[in-house]
């Protein structure tokens, strides 16, 4: 017995030394051959996979293109079968993802893995060691290639454009149901990853990798298709049918009777993926939190759109939490089909970086603006919850388009506001007179950017007077009544005439209302209250003839017999201060 385990231990003593170097010389093989097809140009990389011979002769040390192919495909698969690591494949993979981030010339790593994700055994082990990596290496240059890597793999359509995608679209859906359960990690990178500078706080570099990710992520789960089984040409058709049909956020009974048309099978599909959504909202919310406090101070009416999507989200959780009964199960996937229609486009204008947007944000526009329209021509006159679901989806238009213009930057936002600048306007506009107070805060914010022809602080440069000018007896009226309307524009006109030397626009404002009834004198003592309070919370300092208007006009109201309005005024003077001498 001694003997037999002497022998044992000779022989291991002897066989380790030669298992050690044979894996030493695997790991030194493998290495060239990375290095090989992450350095071979694209299109030969691609040539040299669609010839592959299907008999390889491999060497024991790679020596051509078609030879390391097969070294690495042989490598998977065997360490596939072992359930051994892949981090020498997969780490190399990363590290090339994010030195060619944003590059044409870096698909390298895209043309490797669709290729090798045509096995299903290759891809399972390739795929799942990829989720484990993110968790189990702790150093942050990892992190970032992992979330480039993972964002390129999710948004293959782009990143891949004219190359053939069989590997990749044939798992996509498996994948997806794999990165899915990495969002808590990359949630966790999101909510520490801040600096802060003064008051405001900054993503850090692979914060914003990880919030895009994210973001990318579960937009594709919002597809109507399921990329696995869809080709090419009915995944172009599909998108062609979703641009050019309206978005119904609450479904009117035609729609119901549509929907009921789905075929069951297609259904199942669909509501699998959406349930993978409906599973993270509570990261969406925490997403969406420090999205709203990355872009307060370079993107504030982006910041203000995001604000009621977090508001949107907490309200959607809030409604379908209790849900837990069968009889509650409808209205729970009306719930999961809402957020999946409004995240589609939510996703998508999130986005921190987004090297696509500029070919895509005019049509985006047009579409929200015909939405807008569409649905104010369509459902007034519609039965109560029709008329409910039709408000609700001027709602979603409305703060797309604040989302939308909040992000364009310098001539971007420029050459919009001067192209569509009047189309803007118009359909604003038709939604100050709603009873909606939320409809009328969304309206005013991109009324104000399109006004002021600017999406961050105002400045006196930014004021465009032929603008107001243009669009002021239109907006007059609206100061006739005391509603949420007149609110608005009174805070709009406040605003605008604290950055504007010139006055003729507060001259015809109360020219307007000094003379008319009582509520048009309120609504006047009311824009004078908040121009004022304005121009002292700002930077900006009134010229002496607007406080010389403002002193009269509130003189004026002393003597007014509605007590209301000589109370408002004899408070607003002493805020006046000691304006510069004139005649009465």
């Amino acid at each position: 017995m001694v003997a037999m385990e002497q022998k044992q231990l000779l022989l291991r003593t002897a066989t380790e030394p030669l298992i050690s170097e044979s894996n030493s010389m695997t790991s030194a093989t493998l290495g060239r051959v990375m290095n090989t097809l992450l350095t071979t140009k694209p299109k030969k990389l691609l040539e040299t996979i669609s010839h592959l011979d299907p008999s390889p002769k491999i060497a024991p040390i790679a020596v051509s293109l078609e030879q390391s192919l097969w070294f690495l495909y042989k490598y998977v698969k065997d360490a596939a079968e072992k359930e051994s690591s892949l981090d020498q494949v997969l780490v190399p993979m990363i590290q090339h993802s994010l030195r060619f981030r944003g590059s044409k010339h870096g698909n390298q790593v895209m043309i490797l893995l669709n290729w090798l994700f045509e096995d299903e055994v290759n891809f399972q082990a390739l795929a799942n060691d990829l989720e484990a990596i993110l968790s189990r290496k702790e150093d942050h240059y990892i992190s970032l290639g992992w979330c480039t890597l993972a964002r390129s793999l999710i948004e293959f359509e782009v990143t891949m454009d004219k190359l053939e995608t069989r590997g990749v679209r044939a798992r996509y859906d498996a994948l997806l149901k794999i990165f899915c359960t990495c969002t808590s990690h990359l949630v966790a990178i999101v909510r520490d990853g801040s600096t802060v500078q003064g008051e405001f706080e900054l993503p850090t570099r692979l914060s914003v990798a990880a919030a895009d990710l994210i973001l990318s992520l579960t937009e594709a789960l919002t597809r109507s298709d399921s990329v696995s089984n869809c080709s090419d040409d009915k995944q172009k058709a599909a998108g062609i049918g979703e641009r050019n049909r309206p978005v119904m956020l609450l479904s009117s009974t035609s729609t119901k009777k549509k929907v009921n048309k789905i075929s069951k099978s297609s259904e199942s599909t669909h509501m699998e993926m959406k349930l993978l959504l409906w599973d993270q909202l509570d990261h969406l919310i925490v997403l969406v939190e420090r999205l709203t406090a990355w872009n307060k101070k370079s993107r504030p009416l982006h910041a203000k759109a995001l604000e009621r999507v977090l508001r949107w989200l907490l309200g959607t959780q809030e409604k379908y939490i209790h849900i837990q009964t069968k009889a509650d199960s409808q209205m729970l996937k009306s719930g999961i089909l809402l957020l999946s229609s409004c995240w589609k486009h939510y996703g998508m204008l999130l986005h921190l970086e987004e090297h696509k947007f500029a070919q895509k944000y005019t049509e985006l526009l047009e579409q929200y603006l015909s939405g807008i329209q569409f649905y104010a021509d369509n459902y007034a006159e519609e039965s109560p919850k029709n008329k409910e679901s039709g408000r609700e989806t001027i709602k979603f238009f409305l703060n797309c388009l604040a989302l939308l213009l909040g992000r364009l930057h310098g001539m971007q936002f420029k050459s919009t506001i001067e192209e569509h600048g009047s189309q803007l306007s118009q359909a604003i506009i038709s939604q100050l007179n709603c009873a909606d107070d939320e409809v009328i805060d969304s309206a005013l914010c991109i009324f104000k950017a399109v006004i002021f022809r600017t999406n961050s602080s105002l400045s006196k440069c930014a004021a465009d007077i032929s603008q107001i000018n243009a669009l002021l007896p239109m907006l007059l009226h609206l100061l006739d009544e005391r509603d949420t309307a007149a609110k608005a524009v009174i805070k709009l006109f406040a605003e605008y005439c604290s950055i504007s030397s010139d006055t003729q626009c507060l001259e015809e404002i109360l020219k307007r209302l000094i003379s008319g009834n009582v509520s048009q004198k309120r609504n006047a003592v009311d824009f004078i209250s908040d121009l004022i309070h304005v121009s002292m919370e700002s930077d900006t300092v009134l010229p002496p003839t607007m406080w010389q208007h403002l002193s009269c006009h509130l003189l004026e109201f002393l003597q007014d017999e509605q007590m209301v309005i000589n109370t408002q005024a004899s408070k607003l003077i002493p805020l006046i201060g000691k304006p510069p001498p004139f005649d009465f």
